[in-house]
């Protein structure tokens, strides 16, 4: 794209910079608020916010950039193929990967390596998230199941949603919880105060719910097997943090204090280590687990040594 710069007429004072700039380029308007967040965006030479009004005889620049794929690329990207047949895949996501491509994760998805390592993928998901039935935050190891077919697809959504589709995890908490079992049902929605953030809210909250026991418990931590029974955005990390036992590790609702760094953790000590469903075809009962990875075995090593 070439450099485009535009003067702001009378009958344009008062537009909004976004829709500005929207109109200007021929982009979303999402698209244009993210140009403009980077800063390739200036009125009369200088960064303005999303929500600027124009004035007449302001100049509006926009910096060259590069266009984005339509979809993403295959990529050869490691990731290991728990389980597979003509419906589905069971893969083992590592801790690092974000699962599809979204701003600023244009490659190195979970997404490009799947389509590099299975052939046939569901449409369902569109194409930014061929097959993918249900997700894991970008630092979050373990489980996923994948669809192949649209058909397998849809099926494992509605597991989803009936609670069909049963997902455990291994959290390491600070603190111990004051008793063994326990549920934790309360709505998550977008923080008011930090919208890049979830929360526990009443407002605009959806229902959660979380099941959680107490593996084992050391003097200042605990190791909880959660089970995710609904399935919102940072939910177990958020319900966790909102009785007061947040993960540990956790960089966004964590504590970050002196046990991450005798740990040597390096992100949060969440893995989804065991999913079980009923085949979508079959009807057969599936189950697998996966074992911790290097990183949170290690943690729990130097734990038990303190």
């Amino acid at each position: 794209m070439e450099r485009l710069g535009y003067p702001v007429s009378g009958e344009e004072s008062g537009e909004r910079l976004d829709q500005f700039v929207t109109r200007l380029t021929g982009m979303t308007r999402a698209q244009a608020q993210r140009l403009i967040s980077s800063g390739a965006v200036r009125v009369n030479g200088s960064a303005q916010p999303k929500h600027y009004r124009l004035r007449p005889g302001d100049y509006v620049g926009v910096e060259p950039f590069e266009p984005q794929p339509a979809e993403p690329v295959a990529q050869s990207i490691p990731i290991n193929i728990v389980y597979q047949d003509k419906c589905l895949a069971v893969i083992s996501k590592p801790a690092g990967l974000v699962v599809h491509p979204a701003a600023g994760h244009r490659e190195g998805t979970l997404v490009n390596a799947l389509l590099y390592a299975i052939e046939d993928l569901s449409g369902v998901g569109g194409v930014l998230r061929p097959g993918i039935v249900h997700r894991l935050d970008r630092d979050t190891s373990g489980l996923m199941v994948v669809a192949k077919n649209d058909s397998s697809h849809a099926t494992l959504q509605k597991m989803v949603r009936g609670r069909e589709l049963k997902r455990l995890y291994l959290a390491l908490v600070h603190g111990v919880p004051a008793t063994r079992l326990a549920t934790i049902d309360a709505p998550v929605g977008r923080n008011p105060g930090n919208r890049k953030k979830m929360a526990v809210t009443g407002e605009g909250g959806r229902p959660a719910l979380t099941h959680f026991q107490v593996i084992k418990h050391y003097p200042e931590a605990a190791l909880l097997e959660v089970e995710l029974v609904t399935g919102r955005t940072h939910q177990i990390r958020v319900h966790l943090a909102y009785i007061g036992y947040p993960v540990v590790g956790d960089p966004e609702y964590g504590i970050h204090g002196a046990l991450e760094r005798e740990l040597e953790l390096k992100r949060q000590f969440l893995h989804a280590y065991k999913i079980s469903f009923p085949h979508p075809e079959t009807g057969e009962e599936l189950s697998f687990e996966d074992p911790l990875p290097e990183d949170l075995e290690s943690a729990l090593r130097r734990l038990e040594s303190m």
